[in-house]
């Protein structure tokens, strides 16, 4: 009898371990399945420093969607979106290897590389300039020859020299690093703005601004593209297809943003917060409003994110022009065509 009890729990001790072991194999063969399935981004994502232009703001909403809607990681990239600060350029940043890309403005890309600091652009979201000389005293701007007006010290005026000396209006410069108070304070004449920003800003103090009083850029015979993505060429030579994958995600985050632009400034908020950039709901969606408008085409009237050869040649021509640059860079160099 007690021999038939052992046998009994022997028997059952094998079934139970059958069990078990069977169990195991359909849970390992569920599992591989689902690996399988998952995007090859999430086994072997490529790490992708990248830093914007500015603060955390509405200029770079589509590339904080593509961060948060996965749309890098669905192409295998892990991308880090940083922004520079006044003690660490995006260049600099870029020179000494803390970011794989970072942002430029097409003309002071064109300046690098022709003082030997090579670059290759992998995406362009800016189609059009966002420059607007503002007037102070209800006069045009272009007639208020050797007048004192502000610019930037953040980023040289390339196209603002270009058009002063081309008009021969011999402004007096004013540098100033950002907002309105200058202008405002009647210490200059006129004051370059961006559309996207300052122009809000002015709208928001109350300043009353005609369209007859304001040179649009875009609108005359000066608008050149703005702010793209760099890299450099030897990171372009050796991750060529992740330059690829992280132009077609920012791509998408662009397009998504524009088909859903109020769920896109929740998420632009957001940063702000998170980083403590100095601004408020209503002047970010009015940002968002306008970099949307500058993403089209004059001339088809579609978002195209690409370099024009067109303007390339054309600021490459005035800046060579003006003596800005010693030699002329390509459209070809910029694109990475070795």
């Amino acid at each position: 009898m007690e021999t038939a009890d052992k046998d009994a729990k022997i028997m059952n001790l094998h079934r139970r371990l059958k069990w078990t072991n069977d169990m195991l194999k359909t849970c390992y063969n569920i599992l591989g399945m689902l690996l399988l399935l998952l995007p090859s981004a999430t086994l072997r994502a490529e790490r992708l420093v990248f830093t914007t232009a500015w603060t955390a703001q509405a200029q770079f909403a589509g590339y904080y969607i593509a961060l948060e809607k996965g749309f890098f990681r669905e192409t295998g990239l892990d991308v880090v979106i940083q922004h520079p600060s006044l003690t660490s350029s995006a260049l600099n940043r870029l020179q000494t290897h803390q970011t794989d890309a970072a942002m430029f403005s097409l003309m002071s890309a064109i300046d690098f590389i022709a003082q030997g600091i090579p670059l290759v652009n992998i995406f362009q979201d800016s189609m059009n300039s966002s420059n607007i000389l503002v007037s102070r005293w209800n006069i045009h701007p272009l007639k208020l020859k050797g007048k004192r007006v502000a610019v930037f010290n953040s980023d040289p005026n390339y196209l603002t020299f270009i058009m002063d000396r081309k008009e021969g209006l011999h402004y007096e410069w004013v540098p100033f690093t950002s907002g309105i108070n200058l202008f405002l304070s009647g210490a200059v004449d006129a004051t370059m703005v961006v559309s996207y920003n300052e122009y809000y800003q002015l709208q928001q103090a109350g300043f009353k601004m005609k369209e007859e009083h304001i040179y649009r850029f875009d609108e005359n015979d000066y608008n050149i593209q703005e702010h793209g993505v760099y890299v450099s060429p030897d990171y372009y030579r050796q991750h060529r297809e992740a330059c690829r994958k992280f132009a077609q995600a920012c791509r998408k985050g662009w397009e998504w943003t524009a088909a859903h632009p109020n769920e896109a400034l929740e998420i632009v908020m957001k940063y702000v917060r998170r980083f403590n950039s100095p601004t408020n709901r209503v002047m970010q969606k009015k940002m968002l409003h306008e970099v949307l408008r500058l993403q089209i085409n004059h001339d088809t009237k579609r978002r195209e994110f690409r370099l024009r050869r067109d303007m390339v040649e054309k600021a490459s021509r005035l800046m060579l022009e003006q003596g800005m640059i010693r030699r002329a860079v390509s459209y070809e160099e910029l694109m990475g065509e070795f």
